[in-house]
């Protein structure tokens, strides 16, 4: 990953390759926001340049800039940050800009940062930002541009204790979220459950993290039902990886649960074409649930974390379930498969069952659950349901974090429409608010332990072209929001 550092240098002296500042909007017009201490004739010279360059100082916007000898680095890049308060940029704004700053510099080795830095939160606001920005997925290219080498973030409170804090968090958010985004972005053909369950034992080695397996042998004499159903279409079988974190003296318990599909043809169901082209993103909610995990034992929180990867491949085949099957879920509840391709919802109801056996105070799942996700909020914004004071927790958490999440209810009428004439339940209901269905169904699995489901179906991977720190492919939208919500836990 991207090295960066803090200092304190005068930044006109720092010999990069580009020096970035911010450019913001107030009354309709560009304005530089201060931050690292510019040189004065640098400054009056961009001040007079913005309105001919163009530059708008909106979000997303990066414009380099040449401005002569007063600086040693080569360029100057303004990245926008949108209309500014009195108080000056927020912190998501700081954070997409400076993501896109590094992302656009991509190739380059050194760049400072002058962005406002001047409190603990700015600083590790823009090092996030920075870093989640640099982000580069190569491994199956023969060619690439390397990210940016080495970043150096200046402010005065580089020395500062709290700062330091910050950075440090900064940089352990940051490779969790690289490490989602790589395994979201891996071929379904090198990520399947198996792999998956050997990445997250490779990933906990030599750290406080510690990693069971439960193979298709175990999962069957267990009655993991939902899990073998959903995989035994496959020749790949399916896994249940249990990921803990048990500090001593915790001042909580929290459960994750993730949705762990490594690629999803939607079973004899099956998906359209189109459909299929994306569905090896079928598992960020446990990629986001293993590195959540191991982000709070790199920070030591105090708080025990238990995370489940419930991990399948559904693939349509002879021996695959069928409409109509009767599954039994972890416990003893049965389930009346309806749609092959609503399999998420059946593994998600066996690690829920399994999560809930260990009495956490609270259990958080998240997962690209359903398709209606996207039709209710679109393809950046994720849903929040369950009990309530849990989902407003995970809310404020996504808040904090900079992450967009909406709370979304759980209308008891729609339970009524998976009533199953043949067994306890059936894994389809009414279509319309579907997206609440499937939170109904998980809610039969959770027991009275404390809840909250995060559906990221649309969030998880993104289509479209690149914007502030999010990169093509996989995101890693919810891994800052859960581990928010565990430093927010460990605090009570």
């Amino acid at each position: 990953m991207t090295e960066l550092t803090l200092t304190t240098k005068n930044v006109a002296r720092i010999p990069a390759d580009a020096v970035v500042v911010a450019v913001g909007r107030r009354d309709g017009q560009p304005l530089l926001v201060p931050g690292a201490a510019l040189p004065s004739a640098v400054t009056s010279t961009l001040t007079t340049l913005l309105p001919a360059l163009g530059v708008s100082g909106k979000a997303d916007e990066v414009v380099r800039v040449a401005v002569g000898k007063e600086l040693a680095a080569t360029v100057v890049v303004l990245t926008g940050v949108g209309e500014v308060g009195e108080d000056g940029p927020t912190l998501e704004t700081l954070r997409r800009a400076a993501g896109a700053a590094t992302r656009s510099l991509a190739g380059t080795a050194d760049v400072a940062l002058a962005l406002p830095a001047d409190t603990a939160e700015r600083v590790g606001a823009v090092a996030e930002g920075a870093l989640l920005g640099t982000y580069s997925y190569d491994r199956y290219r023969t060619e690439h541009r390397a990210p940016v080498a080495r970043l150096e973030l200046v402010t005065d409170l580089a020395r500062s204790k709290e700062a330091k804090a910050a950075h440090a968090r900064a940089v352990v958010v940051a490779e969790a979220v690289a490490g989602v985004r790589d395994l979201v972005n891996a071929s379904p053909a090198d990520l399947y459950p198996e792999s998956f369950a050997e990445e997250a034992a490779a990933a906990a080695k030599g750290t406080k993290v510690k990693v069971k397996v439960l193979d298709e042998k175990a999962l069957l004499a267990g009655g993991y039902g939902g899990l073998i159903g959903v995989g035994q279409g496959s020749q790949r079988p399916p896994r249940l990886v249990r990921v803990s974190y048990s500090p001593v003296r915790a001042k909580a318990h929290i459960g994750l649960v993730g949705k762990g599909i490594t690629f999803d043809s939607g079973g004899l169901s099956i998906k359209p074409a189109k459909g299929m082209e994306t569905m090896k993103m079928d598992m960020a909610g446990a990629a986001t649930v293993l590195h959540a995990v191991m982000a709070a034992a790199a920070l030591d929180l105090p708080v025990k974390v238990t995370g489940w990867l419930a991990l399948a491949e559904n693939m349509p085949s002879g021996s695959a379930q069928r409409p109509s099957d009767v599954i039994t879920i972890r416990g003893g509840k049965t389930v009346e498969v309806l749609n092959t391709d609503a399999e998420g919802r059946l593994v998600m109801a066996d690690a829920l069952v399994a999560a809930g056996e260990e009495n956490p105070d609270v259990i958080v799942d998240i997962a690209t659950l359903t398709g209606a996700q996207m039709v209710a909020l679109g393809s950046q914004v994720g849903a929040v349901m369950g009990t309530e004071d849990v989902r407003e927790e995970v809310i404020a958490a996504a808040g904090a974090a900079g992450e967009d999440f909406w709370p979304m209810p759980l209308p008891a009428e729609l339970a009524e429409s998976m009533k199953s004439q043949v067994a306890d339940i059936a894994n389809m209901g009414d279509r319309f608010g579907g997206m609440l269905v499937a939170g109904l169904f998980l809610k039969e699995f959770v027991g009275a332990t404390p809840w909250a489901h995060l559906d990221i179906a649309g969030p998880a991977f993104n289509e479209g072209k690149p914007r502030g720190y999010t990169p093509e492919g996989g995101t890693g939208t919810g891994l800052r929001t859960l581990l928010t919500f565990l430093e927010r836990a460990a605090t009570r």
